[in-house]
């Protein structure tokens, strides 16, 4: 097939893909409403396919949609992957692969990264000891540079003002400042959020069930946006000597698995999703790897998310500005390019093969 039909043209047309192509596979399929409509009235869901096991010791989790409009990509990762990949393949005894799709419905259907309260997602998951209060130290200096309080403009010299505030307090302070969360400013770009989401409720009543027992999970959480165009990186939050990450850069390669380094190129996020899922379970061996997919430089991807939440807060719904940030957004983060989006899908789907290649090791598809 050419994977760039496997993107669809908006969350309806995902979900119904989704749930029509894990059926048919003869997923069971869960679905849970996250209480919130999208554009067409529709109701907001997330979707779970699992094939295999209902107790097994061996689990491949795949998620997609975290942050919202990255779900275009996620999804057709997914799609290709129960319509293709898969067809005929069917999980050994003491194996299962679950498949979460559309973490964020209602940033995939509003054509948002974050949430229906302004929250990112991937700072949302703190632990029970953890508070949602705190900022980095620079955010409340830096707060009128990300987050202006007026409607966007086209026209406005963004790259000369970054270049500024970069030279002002350099690029390091930056990187450990805007993406690692905060908790004070809910307008703001990074908002972890003041409780716990309806995704993070969702996941904390049904992960358990879906996870169980298991003794070893391996779980890609799929993301684009960082990176080099059509490349990906598997970042995880354990040091490059540990056994952990030995583990998978024996399996998966040096030259994609980006262990965490206090002086890399990587930032440490508070509320991340694999750091709870990994203290959730902390009588299995949970690996976490957070799939980034490169699309086009950081500084265009930080140009479209600070005019979109511009527009979001302080454009009405009527002007113009709604509609060219939420598509540059788009852009930014599922580029139209035929051939980005044929790479991307076919990077995607070999990595899951290789993921499944990992834990299930008889399994061939």
């Amino acid at each position: 097939m050419s994977y760039a039909s496997a993107f669809s043209p908006n969350y309806a047309a995902a979900r119904y893909r989704f749930c029509a192509a894990a059926q048919a596979l003869g997923c069971q399929l869960e679905t849970y409403s996250i209480d919130q409509t999208g554009p067409d009235e529709e109701d907001l869901t997330i979707d779970v396919g699992i094939l295999g096991n209902s107790q097994p010791e061996q689990i491949l989790v795949v998620s997609s949609g975290l942050h919202g409009v990255e779900g275009f990509f996620g999804s057709a990762v997914q799609c290709a992957l129960l319509e293709e990949r898969l067809i005929g393949w069917c999980p050994s005894p003491g194996t299962a692969l679950v498949l979460l799709h559309a973490l964020n419905p209602y940033g995939f259907a509003w054509g948002r990264r974050w949430n229906e309260d302004n929250i990112d997602l991937n700072r949302n998951f703190l632990l029970p000891n953890e508070e949602y209060t705190g900022s980095p130290e620079k955010y409340e200096e830096l707060n009128s540079f990300f987050n202006p309080t007026s409607p966007p403009s086209a026209f406005e010299p963004f790259l000369m003002k970054a270049i500024a505030t970069i030279f002002r307090h350099g690029i390091t302070s930056l990187i450990n400042t805007l993406p690692v969360g905060q908790y004070d400013y809910p307008q703001g770009l990074f908002f972890g959020g003041h409780r716990p989401s309806k995704t993070y409720e969702i996941l904390a009543a049904n992960l358990p069930r879906w996870i169980d027992d298991a003794k070893n999970v391996l779980h890609i959480d799929l993301h684009t946006g960082l990176g080099k165009k059509a490349t990906y990186k598997l970042f995880i939050d354990d040091p490059p000597d540990s056994e952990s990450a030995q583990w998978l850069i024996e399996k998966f390669g040096a030259d994609v698995v980006e262990p965490y380094q206090p002086d890399g190129k990587m930032y440490k996020v508070r509320g991340g999703l694999g750091t709870w899922c990994q203290a959730m379970f902390p009588q299995c061996d949970y690996k976490f790897l957070t799939a980034e997919f490169g699309t086009y430089p950081v500084i265009q991807v930080v140009e479209a998310l600070r005019a979109e939440n511009r527009a979001h807060f302080y454009s009405s719904p009527e002007h113009a500005s709604r509609i060219w940030t939420r598509q540059r957004l788009e852009e930014v983060f599922t580029p139209t390019d035929i051939t980005w989006r044929n790479t991307v899908v076919c990077k995607g789907l070999d990595l899951i093969e290789k993921a499944i290649e990992v834990c299930f090791p008889t399994e061939v598809i």
